[in-house]
This record gives C-alpha cells, sequence and structure tokens, in this order.
C-alpha cells in the first residue's frame, strides 16, 4: 500500500530546531545511557545549547564527532536482516540492472490501439541484504514493511514501423518492448551505499526507548532521522516524472533511463515532505499536495501551478494531532482531508508508547476546504472511526452534496510495536480488512451519510485506480486489487494480492450475505483473478487512444507466479474484464512486490 506511501515517517531538521520533548523518566534514563558512554568522547556536543548547530562546528570536530559515533553505534547495536519466510521470498530485493533489457517474449498481443509510453512501478528494494532490526541495551527497533529503498520497475512499449522488403506498400508494425529497474538515488541512499554497509538505525518499528536512542544516534549523525525512501508512488506533473514517499520531497527522474535527476526544484517553497498522492485538478491542470510533520504545524496544504514552477497556495490547516495520512481528495472546487485516528506521537513514544498508533477510540472526520481557502475555510464532518490510506476518487453530486469513495479498514495494517502484531495475530477482530466505501457530505446542512459499497464477506481489496482523466470528477468505474485470503496475515503485514476487482458505481446488484442470510444492494463487481499462487502489483488504468468512454483501456499490472518464480506484466481489457489478458510479457527477471505504479504515455 501503501504508499501508504505505505509510509516511513521522518523528520528533516538539525539540531537547533528539534522538537521540545518534555523531561520524563524515559527520556532521562535513555540521555543518562547514551552519556555514560558519549560523554568522555562527546558529551559536550550533546549539552551544548539548541542555537549550536552542527555545521558551526569546525569540519575536523565534525568529521572526529561523526566517527565516534560510528564506533559507538558499532559497538552498542547489533544489526540483522529481518528473516522472510519460503512464502516470502518475492518480498526480497533483486539487483540493479543499469539499463533496458529487449523483451521477445509476448503470449497474446498488444493491441493496436494501446498507446506508446512507459509503465513504471515504485516499490521497496531494501539496500544492503533486507530490512533490517537492531538489539542493543535500550531493546528492539526494526523497519517495517512499508521501508526499504525505492527501486522503479519500467516497461517501455512502443509501436515500430516495419517495412516488409517484398510488399513495401503493405507496412507493418511490430511491438518493440524492453525492461529495466533502477533505485531511486536519493541523498540517503547515495550516502549509504558509499558506505557499503547498514547506517542508518530503525527508527520506526519497536521499544520506544529503543527507537527514541535510534532517532537521537540518526539524528546526531546524519541531521535526519530515517532514511530518504521514494518507494512509494510515481507520478507525473508538467511533463516531468516524479517519484515519492511521504517522508520527503519528489525525486525527479529521467523516465528513458530512470537516472535520478534530484530533487524537484520546488523544495525551497515547500520545505516539507510531501503526500504519495498528489492529485491534478480538473480543468485547470494544477497539483494539490500536503505534507506531515510530528510537530507543528502538523500538516500543510499545497497548490502548484500547472507549469509546475509555483507554489501559488500554502496554508497550515491547524490539526491539534499529526494523522498518519496517506491520500488526499480533490473534487473540482475543493479539497478533501482525512483526519483519522492512526497518528505519529513524538510525547507518547517518550512517554514509552509507539510512535505510531490507531486509536480506534479517538475521532475521525473528513474535511471538506476550498481549492485556496484557510484552516477556518474547512468544513468538517465527524465520520465514524476508520483508517483510509487510499482514496478511490471524490466528485461534487449536485451544489450540496460531496462524495468520498475510499478503502476504508477499522484497523491499521501499519504496526510499530510487536505486541499490536501479536494481538492481531490472536484476536481475530483485530484482523485488516479494507474494503470500498462512500462517505456523502452535505454542504448544506452538514449531513452525514455512510454505506459500505460492498459485503462484509467480500475480500478486503485496497491500491485502487482509476481513469484520471475522471479524477475529482463524477465516474462510473474504479478498480481495485484483491487482497489473498490465504496468503495474507496479520503476524506478517506482507499483503499479497491474488486478483483484480472492476467497480461499476452505477450498477447496483442484489446480494445475499453468506453469513446473516441477509439481501442487500451493493455496487456490481467484476473480477479478474490470477491462477493459483500468483499475485500482482501496481495495478493501473490506461486509456486507449481514440476511446470515447470511460472505459475504453486496459488494466495493467506486474504478476508473479511463486511456483515457477516467474515474473510477467498482464493486459487486460477493461471493457471483457473477467476474460484472459490480452497480453502476457514474460520478464526475464524477477519483480518484487511493490506498491504502486501509473503509465506514462509518450
Amino acid at each position: 500500500m501503501a504508499s501508504l506511501s505505505y509510509v516511513g515517517f521522518q523528520v528533516s531538521c538539525s539540531i537547533h530546531e528539534r522538537p521540545s520533548i518534555p523531561v520524563n523518566n524515559a527520556y532521562l534514563n535513555l540521555k543518562t545511557a547514551l552519556c555514560s558512554v558519549i560523554k568522555p568522547l562527546f558529551g559536550a556536543l550533546l549539552q551544548k545549547t539548541p542555537n549550536i548547530r552542527i555545521e558551526h562546528v569546525s569540519k575536523n570536530m565534525k568529521n572526529t564527532s561523526i566517527k565516534i559515533l560510528d564506533a559507538l553505534v558499532d559497538s552498542m547495536f547489533e544489526i540483522t536482516d529481518q528473516p522472510l519466510l519460503p512464502s516470502q521470498k518475492n518480498f526480497e530485493p533483486v539487483d540493479e540492472l543499469g539499463e533496458a533489457v529487449v523483451i521477445s517474449s509476448i503470449e497474446g498481443n498488444i493491441p493496436n490501439n494501446f498507446p506508446d509510453g512507459v509503465y513504471v512501478r515504485n516499490g521497496p528494494n531494501p539496500l544492503h541484504g533486507g530490512l533490517k532490526s537492531t538489539k542493543s541495551m535500550f531493546g528492539k527497533s526494526y523497519h517495517i514493511w512499508v521501508e526499504g529503498e525505492g527501486m522503479l520497475h519500467a516497461l517501455y512499449i512502443s509501436k515500430v514501423l516495419k517495412l516488409d522488403d517484398h510488399y513495401s506498400n503493405n507496412d507493418q508494425y511490430y511491438w518493440s518492448v524492453n525492461y529495466n529497474n533502477r533505485y531511486v538515488q536519493t541523498e540517503t541512499f547515495t550516502h549509504e551505499k558509499l558506505r557499503n554497509k547498514p547506517s542508518f538505525l530503525p527508527a520506526l518499528g519497536g521499544d520506544s526507548l529503543a527507537v527514541l536512542s535510534a532517532y537521537i544516534l540518526n539524528w546526531l549523525r546524519f541531521g535526519i532521522v530515517n532514511k530518504y525512501m521514494s518507494n512509494t508512488n510515481v507520478f507525473e506533473h508538467s511533463g516531468k516524472i516524479f517519484s515519492i514517499a511521504e517522508n520527503h520531497m519528489p525525486h525527479e527522474i529521467d523516465i528513458s533511463t530512470l537516472q535520478t535527476l534530484g530533487n524537484w526544484d520546488l523544495s525551497r517553497a515547500w520545505n516539507r515532505p510531501f503526500t504519495s498522492h498528489p492529485k491534478r485538478v480538473p480543468g485547470t491542470g494544477e497539483l494539490v499536495t500536503f505534507g506531515m510533520a510530528p510537530t507543528k504545524p502538523y500538516v500543510e496544504i499545497g497548490v502548484i501551478s500547472a507549469d509546475g514552477k509555483k507554489l501559488i497556495h500554502r496554508v497550515d490547516i491547524k490539526l491539534n494531532r499529526c494523522p498518519l495520512c496517506h491520500d488526499i481528495g480533490i473534487t473540482e472546487r475543493y479539497n478533501l482531508i482525512m483526519d483519522i485516528p492512526l497518528t505519529i506521537d513524538l510525547m507518547r513514544l517518550v512517554q514509552g508508547g509507539p510512535l505510531m498508533k490507531y486509536n480506534k477510540e479517538e475521532y475521525a472526520r473528513i474535511g471538506v476546504m476550498p481549492r485556496y481557502g484557510d484552516a477556518d475555510s474547512i468544513t468538517w464532518f465527524d465520520v465514524d472511526p476508520n483508517c483510509t490510506f487510499h482514496i478511490i476518487n471524490c466528485f461534487e453530486d449536485g451544489d450540496d452534496e460531496v462524495v468520498v469513495w475510499g478503502c476504508r479498514a477499522l484497523d491499521s495494517i501499519i504496526s510499530s510495536t510487536q505486541e499490536q502484531i501479536d494481538t492481531s495475530t490472536t484476536n481475530p477482530n483485530n484482523s485488516y480488512h479494507d474494503s470500498p466505501y462512500e462517505w456523502r457530505l452535505n454542504m448544506k446542512n452538514g449531513q452525514i451519510k455512510e454505506r459500505k459499497l460492498t459485503l462484509d464477506t467480500e475480500f478486503s481489496m485496497d491500491y485502487p485506480t482509476i481513469n484520471e482523466d475522471y479524477t475529482g470528477l463524477k465516474n462510473k468505474f474504479g478498480y481495485i486489487q484483491v487482497v489473498d485470503p490465504i496468503s495474507t496475515t496479520p503476524s506478517n503485514n506482507l499483503l499479497k494480492y491474488c486478483g483484480l476487482g472492476k467497480l461499476h458505481f452505477a450498477e447496483l446488484d442484489t446480494r445475499v450475505c453468506s453469513t446473516s442470510g441477509e439481501s442487500k444492494e451493493v455496487v456490481k463487481i467484476e473480477y479478474h483473478m490470477f491462477e493459483k499462487n500468483t499475485f500482482c502489483s501496481g495495478a493501473t488504468f490506461v486509456s486507449a487512444k481514440g476511446g470515447v468512454e470511460e472505459d475504453d483501456g486496459w488494466i495493467i499490472t506486474f504478476v508473479h507466479n511463486e511456483d515457477t518464480n516467474i515474473s510477467q506484466v498482464h493486459v487486460i481489457d477493461s471493457k471483457n474484464f473477467s476474460s484472459d489478458p490480452v497480453a502476457k510479457i514474460t520478464l526475464p527477471y524477477r519483480v518484487p512486490y511493490g506498491f504502486h505504479g501509473t503509465y506514462v504515455s509518450m
């Protein structure tokens, strides 16, 4: 997920910007433990006033200090790879290719009106072996499943004119197909690769004291808390392609080579993280984003010009907590904010609790904000507590009503403590189930109507995609990945997707619930299921050239067969959704499961 995406969170700040932390036993014990080892060599730096920054120390002193801290980390922390079960082998990282490889094995035919372009998907590909765990005097810390350096996997599809030597008047075309992969070369990726060993301590999951010590030591050594992963999504704006995860600015990508060109040059105007799912406004082409931080301002909304050169609008929406938002919705006039009770809380961490926590006893609400509004202009709608990472679409239905379609869960798949994971394993009521859901928000009278779009006994579903021409507009169709109920358990949090669903929002089915026997009206769903032990990732919609109807096109997705260890790309006709793929493109290398993808028409 995303994404999520789905999210490795981080604070990017220097010593003088450190958040205020209450002096309590946990923090004092941590500081005492650190100082007892560091103080003879580096204690002076720890005791400096907040106004003194590391870069103000002489270069030699800084280099010496970092070497001392590195030696401290090496002596105090045991870093190991997190083991994977045999059934999780396709979550293992792969090597970088470096250049594109020609594909010759295609079963079926790529349709004539398929657009030339690049299907590119992002996902975690941990450097130096895999996700890490640490043991130290402070306890255990570990990477959670959404972490790992970003790697792009790209399939290049183009129609090439072929002149027949014997029948020159009967020119023919053939499809040229190539595959490439490449790491997103963030600053921290380059830094850790040059070091040739794991350097950043895991600072998201684990015992609170261990996470806090990793947080502080990463901060002191690198000036940031966690790595810039850039592993969740890929998006296009103003003719440029960007890789993104929640914890940093987008990284611009040369789509022809997958080379990382650097941070988006808006970084001076937008000096904070960036959502994995920015949305392009229908009509204007502007891009709406938001950025989270664990210190105030917790969430800011931004609007970027259609040419990508200017930040038009930026506003603090003045939340009193940091919700772990992963997605933002838009309509023609509004921005939609999901304020959910999955939160990041530094105070909670210092007091011995988890950095991230889903609390179903807390409130959830959806904010509807005019495109260039401020915090006072937001209309808030209190909704049933939920954890919604992905929005399918939003639109205005008439003058008064705003509709939000999303993938709603009643628990969070992102856990930062082993206790939460163990509880979800032993208590079936805590198991994760994500399904399409509708909120209707009346802007005139403040009323809310909520409803499930599918049955409770239907598959869990997530990672939605639509025809992007309909983003922010009323649409008839959505496409969604189907969670495999057998291979996915809350204990591993590594979801596999055994099929795809096509949601017909304008058509209702009367279905009988298998548990209650009650008849219910739900949206019509078509399924496209893969063969046994075959799973997909990064599904996205590709519009047909010259297409007229919303579903004129295909779903394209990376697919892996775990029995044969073969990876493919499947092209599925949206109008014949349950039928076999029109084309199966066999890749010469394994593609690990990942997060979100997009199709860039050339």
